[in-house]
């Protein structure tokens, strides 16, 4: 089933709602960008998308397995160079409330490669526009 997710933006610069099913998020561009500041801009949605899909895939996979694991944090900076035609996201992991041996890291790492953003983002992307 596909993903459907509507942007509209009228005339105040930048400032756009987007809508998914029932849930609106407002993006907007920063002030040195001409935009409001009102909300994440494009680069911080993407970003996102990795960091809340790991977060949400590691969750997931540590409630399956029972561990004590009270608090998953995600931080992804997204780098990007336009000129080179490449991006660079960092990912930073880090669990509150339990130590975590190297063998759990180890799997723990391999769960967060299988997060679905993640194989979006690192698979062929091809994108298709229409205009109506």
């Amino acid at each position: 089933m596909p993903i459907i997710v509507k942007a509209s933006l009228g005339k105040e610069k930048y400032y756009t709602e987007v809508i998914a099913g029932e849930n609106t998020l407002i993006t907007d561009e920063p002030l040195d960008k001409g935009g409001g500041n009102k909300g994440f801009n494009p680069f911080e949605i993407l970003a996102t998308s990795l960091a809340s899909c790991t977060a949400a895939t590691l969750r997931m996979y540590i409630d399956r397995k029972e561990w004590n694991i009270e608090t998953i944090n995600v931080e992804v900076e997204l780098e990007n160079f336009p000129l080179t035609k490449r991006a660079i996201f960092k990912r930073n992991i880090a669990f509150e409330g339990s130590v975590i041996d190297e063998e759990r890291i180890k799997r723990l790492r391999t769960i967060a490669d299988a997060c679905p953003i993640h194989k979006i983002l690192t698979n062929d992307i091809e994108i298709l526009t229409k205009f109506s």
